[in-house]
């Protein structure tokens, strides 16, 4: 790739001997998104050579699933002609891939500790492959995941209210915000001291978004102060969205496309300060 153009540069005589040429304009990005998939690549074989981190990773996603179907499903009642299942689905969701995303904190904190962090940017390798290639190569193993709970979703009863478009858009919206979300996870991994305390930073600041949302309970029984937080906190608007495209409108008060813009400011908002803020504080690492 990018190293063995720069090593037969060198052999060639072509490059200085202070370093390889920066590459310019279009080649220049080229080089930047080959390096991306490089590391992407790279990540993606590191899951499949750690099974039972793999396995464990799968395993809870339809857990709770199951767990909210046939544990909590009984004790929530969810707005008449619906079943608890099909309202479930957009939240469990978002849960999954939120709480997923922590390993993109550990992951970088690892990555940083081992000292591997220092060897990639000691290569001629573009500075952003290292945060694109982790944050894609986590939002390739969230494909997999919602598939999977798709999947089980399905075997007990989910049964796709608004038809295959409307679940396929949500799912695309859900993905869309994950990889914002993964942006952000970055920045806790880049700025933890190790990755035990990346995970005990991560979680408190998703706990309490994703719990106090209208992931799992109808909004209608929230008191008003925290239904208004709810409604309007990205992961409770981004939920709103979803369940609007899955189910149809009629489950949601406020129009479809109203709900699927304001998911989509919030997942772009949180991309141009994440991302930005995740470049940054690679750069400022020793």
């Amino acid at each position: 790739m990018s190293t063995t153009t720069t090593a037969i540069t060198y052999e060639a005589g072509l490059a200085p001997a202070a370093g390889p040429a920066m590459p310019r304009g279009a080649a220049r990005l080229g080089w930047a998104v080959a390096d991306a998939l490089t590391i992407t690549k790279r990540n993606l074989i590191a899951y499949t050579r750690i099974p039972e981190s793999l396995f464990f990773s799968t395993l809870q996603p339809i857990m709770f699933v199951l767990l909210f179907r046939y544990v909590f499903g009984g004790a929530i009642h969810p707005p008449l002609g619906l079943t608890y299942i099909d309202f479930l689905m957009a939240g469990i969701f978002i849960q999954s891939v939120g709480f997923g995303g922590i390993g993109t904190a550990v992951g970088l904190s690892e990555d940083l500790q081992k000292g591997l962090i220092e060897r990639f940017r000691a290569l001629p390798m573009a500075r952003s492959a290292v945060l694109a290639g982790r944050t894609t190569a986590d939002l390739v193993r969230n494909v997999f995941v919602l598939l999977l709970m798709t999947g089980v979703g399905a075997l007990v009863g989910f049964n796709f209210p608004n038809g295959a478009p409307g679940f396929i858009a949500a799912s695309a919206l859900a993905l869309f915000f994950a990889y914002a979300l993964l942006w952000g996870f970055a920045v806790i991994g880049l700025a933890a001291s190790n990755s035990e305390t990346a995970q005990v930073m991560a979680f408190p600041i998703l706990f309490p978004l994703i719990f106090a949302s209208p992931a799992f309970v109808p909004l209608t029984s929230m008191p008003g102060w925290l239904r208004w937080f709810a409604t309007n906190q990205p992961i409770g608007a981004v939920i709103n969205a979803m369940r609007s495209l899955m189910l149809g409108a009629r489950y949601v008060p406020g129009s479809t496309s109203g709900h699927v813009l304001v998911a989509l400011a919030w997942c772009v908002g949180l991309l141009l300060v994440f991302a930005p803020l995740a470049v940054w504080r690679y750069r400022r690492i020793s």
